[in-house]
């Protein structure tokens, strides 16, 4: 996989792996009982099952993304508003993958950037990771009257050598122009861009500017409005790929760096077996005249 050069010298993998925010599903572990002394024992065992049942679902989730590494993704995305990043940490150390491997991804949340406490979440984040610095630092979202002082406040832990590289999340033209009154541009732009909502004017401005886009959602949730698709299903079958892997390509070779969230592992190996083929012109024209302008 040959590395994406950002406009500060650094490089990011081509793709990145992004494991989301955890769902707890309680719904397999219940005890459930109508007759009045059953339903005193299910109460008394509910709150030990719901424990065990909470320690069962973060293992898992840890094990898929330590599985993720291992299989050979090494950029790993992760916003502060999903978590305080201890999973992550977890993860690195059950993999085995050296740090300097990996290049690791925390995002700013909403909160911190409206309470002020930008820096005292990173650092915590910081913590959780067990590292002593993240690859790319960027906010999740340019939240209205707070996101150039959150820039300020990146800016100064990227002085301290807490950060590589700093970049942003679901900006438009106009966030990136007041962002560049501050005389730093963000290295990547974090985006929804998939086949049914490709964003070219955006990502036109991006490259103008050499802001490389990230694209979240790439394979569109496998909305069936893509999914379907016969023209799409073709060119997966002449490639002998599924509709997943060709999407993943059409955004490598767009140019793109798609984030895909899987905790499956056999969907985890098949997203990055996308680099064994390439998509002809014509049928990248194809891919983008799926183009609806429709978020998911």
């Amino acid at each position: 996989m040959d590395k994406i050069a950002l406009n500060d010298g650094q490089k990011i993998p081509p793709i990145g792996y992004g494991p989301g925010i955890l769902s707890y599903d309680y719904s397999g572990f219940l005890l459930k009982s109508r007759s009045f002394p059953a339903k005193v024992i299910c109460h008394l065992f509910q709150k030990k099952l719901i424990q065990s049942a909470k320690e069962s679902i973060e293992d898992s989730f840890i094990s898929s993304i330590a599985y993720a590494m291992q299989t050979g993704f090494e950029l790993i995305d992760y916003s502060a508003a999903y978590g305080d990043g201890s999973f992550i940490g977890k993860a690195i150390k059950l993999s085995g993958i050296s740090r300097k491997k990996l290049c690791l991804t925390a995002r700013v949340s909403n909160h911190a950037q409206f309470s002020g406490s930008v820096r005292q979440e990173f650092l915590k984040t910081l913590h959780n990771y067990q590292t002593d610095y993240v690859d790319i630092l960027m906010f999740h979202w340019p939240v209205p009257g707070c996101f150039l002082q959150t820039w300020k406040e990146m800016r100064l832990l990227q002085k301290e050598g807490l950060v590589k590289s700093l970049a942003v999340a679901n900006c438009h033209e106009h966030h990136i122009n007041q962002l560049s009154e501050t005389g730093q541009l963000p290295v990547i732009n974090q985006i929804e861009v998939h086949p049914l909502f490709s964003q070219e004017k955006l990502r036109a401005f991006c490259k103008r500017n050499k802001i490389v886009v990230q694209a979240y959602t790439p394979i569109a949730r496998n909305d069936d409005r893509l999914i379907r698709l016969p023209k799409l299903k073709e060119i997966a079958q002449r490639h002998k790929k599924t509709c997943a892997q060709i999407i993943l390509r059409w955004h490598i070779q767009k140019g793109l760096v798609p984030v895909i969230k899987s905790l499956s592992k056999e969907h985890i190996n098949a997203n990055l077996q996308v680099f064994d083929f390439s998509l002809s012109q014509v049928e990248i024209n194809t891919i983008d005249s799926f183009n609806i302008n429709s978020r998911l």
